[in-house]
Formats: C-alpha cells, structure tokens, sequence
C-alpha cells in the first residue's frame, strides 16, 4: 500500500505546498540523549550537513581521519535533501585528533565534541527534531489551524514513510523476490526484511485508521509503554488503561510480523491476521528469516509541536519526534506536497 493510498485520521489535508524547496526548509537535528564520556579513542564529532547522504560523509569522515569505515559510527541515517545536525564517532586508536575544520567538503561542518569509550550503534538515539517550512501554500488557513490543532491534540497515525519503501516503493516486491531465493547482500537483506515488515504493519494501521479505531482500543489490544519497545497485554480494557491511554503513557499498538502468531486476541489479532493473509509470501518469508513478532505504536504524538506563519504563503512547523518515526508523516495529515 503506498502512501498516497494511504487513509488519512482526519480527511484529506487542508493544505497545498511545497516542501523542500531548498534544504534550509528541512532542519533536522538528532537527539542522542547522552554526551561524550570524556575518555576512550572515540572522538565524538558533531556533523551539519547539507544535501548529502549519510553514508557518504561516514566512508569521506574516514578516509579524511585515515581510518577504516568501519571506525566510524552513526546512530541513524538523515534526509538528503535537508540541513542536519547528527553525531558521528570516529575511532582513532592512539591517533591525535586531525584538524576537523579543514574537511575538504563544502556544506559539511565537522567540530569534534570530546573523547568517548564506545562507538555509537545505530538506533542508538532518542529521536529528531524538526524545523519545516511549507513554501506557496495554497487552501484555506482556518482549516489548517483546525487541523494543526488536531495533530497537536491527538497526534497521527505512526505510518512507516515512503523512505523506508525504497524508491518507487519497490523495496517490498524485492523482499518477495529475495525470499523467492533470489540473492542480495547482507546489507540490502536487512534493508528489505524490514520493508517487509513495514508493508503489514501500513496495512494493518490503514484498517485501523478507515475504521477510526488507531487511538483507541480494539478487544484484544497489545499495548505499547510510550517511549520504550516494551508491550503487554492482551488484557480487559479498564479505567486505569483509559487514563493511560488519554495521558499519551500507552498506545495501541501493530505487529511487526515474524515467526509464530501475533500476541494480539480478539478483533486486533483477527484484523492482524486477515491483513498478513494478503501477503503469503511475506510472512513465509520473514518466518523463514528467523524474525520476531515484536510491536509498533499505532499512533505518533509530536511532542513541542508549534507553528506560525512567517507570511500568507509560507508556515513553518516545528516538533520533535522518537527514534524510527517520520516527519512525513506527520505532514501528510496538513499538506499534499505540491510537484
């Protein structure tokens, strides 16, 4: 199911604009949630970046230090077409630091940060926040102060965005290919298993957002601890659960497809199972890969979220996100991007 297929929580967006139209309109700036440790051979090095591709300023940040690639770690991948702001560690066993501010890249600011012990793991950050800018926007501004509200209120449906699909969204019938028996690399198997994964879980959220059923409970709910990968339930649905759920501490929660059954009972473990039935294939297949059955938040609650209009044709949104959710995603509910 491809994004723009995809049920929207509150109708279609009210807005029209464009996105993007320079990177400085696309700010993102990672929270790791931790500083450098002050010892070890890990330089903890603050990377800016504008219009480039994470993994190219990992393998040019390592042949800049003289060192292997795999001495240089990141915690996630940040948008191309965009000015970001993430932290990279970089190995440098009994090496002196180089002078960081004659990296030989236009757009590419590295300032080193300290020394750390360990070497950043990928996901290991807390989340991003974001400073958008809409550009000749086009519909009515009541209706989008409307629904900027609702989005600050209720949040939106956690959809997986189109980056996770590949271009073209063809990542999904490459992971069907792979687990026809066609090879790939260890790195682009990764890459496709959770494009598998993905592609259930949308499909899942989409019945539950037509359904007006993804920020509340369905008999049989798995629920989510905010913040954390932690789940539990199913469990009869109370007063304490209510109050949880209102105060944004739990969520509904989809299946990240693996081996054996969903955990969820009920109307969600019969709406989970008919939606993986759609795709034989996929879960043959992700069973065949030894993945797990592990859970995602059905809703995404920015949190800061702030907006103001800088004139008749132009808004900038401002909000934080946790780790693995997308800032298109929050879009989508307020504008179509215009092309």
């Amino acid at each position: 199911m491809t994004d723009d297929i995809l049920p929207h929580a509150f109708g279609m967006p009210p807005l029209r604009a464009r996105l993007r139209s320079t990177p400085d309109d696309f700010r993102v700036d990672e929270m790791l949630g931790y500083e450098p440790d002050g010892a070890g051979e890990h330089v903890f090095l603050r990377v800016e970046k504008r219009g480039a591709n994470t993994d190219w300023i990992a393998r040019e940040v390592a042949k800049f230090a003289g060192v292997p690639p795999l001495n240089v770690g990141f915690a996630g991948m940040k948008d191309r077409h965009a000015v970001t702001t993430q932290i990279f560690t970089v190995q440098l066993p009994g090496k002196a630091d180089p002078d960081w501010s004659t990296f030989p890249h236009a757009d590419v600011t590295l300032t080193s940060l300290g020394r750390h012990s360990r070497k950043i793991k990928r996901g290991a950050l807390r989340g991003n926040r974001f400073v958008l800018v809409l550009r000749e926007v086009e519909g009515d501004r009541a209706e989008a102060e409307s629904r900027l509200a609702s989005i600050a209120e209720r949040g939106v449906p956690n959809y997986f965005g189109e980056q996770r699909f590949g271009l073209g969204g063809r990542n999904v019938e490459q992971a069907k290919a792979m687990f026809a028996g066609r090879r790939v690399d260890r790195d682009k198997r990764s890459i496709l298993l959770s494009a598998a994964r993905s592609h259930i879980f949308n499909g899942v959220l989409a019945e539950r957002v037509q359904a007006g059923t993804w920020d509340a409970p369905l008999d049989g709910e798995i629920w989510g601890l905010d913040g954390s990968r932690s789940w539990f339930g199913p469990e009869a649905f109370d007063e304490k659960l209510a109050d949880r759920l209102a105060r944004f501490d739990i969520h509904p929660t989809g299946p990240l497809w693996g081996q054996g059954e969903t955990p969820a009972g009920g109307a969600a473990g019969e709406l989970e199972r008919a939606v993986a039935a759609r795709d034989p294939e996929i879960v043959t297949g992700l069973a065949g890969a030894r993945m797990d059955q592990e859970r995602r938040a059905l809703r995404l609650k920015p949190t800061d979220f702030a907006w103001r209009w800088l004139d008749d044709n132009a808004l900038e949104v401002t909000f934080a996100l946790p780790a693995g959710a997308y800032a298109t995603t929050v879009m989508r509910e307020l504008a179509t991007d215009l092309v």
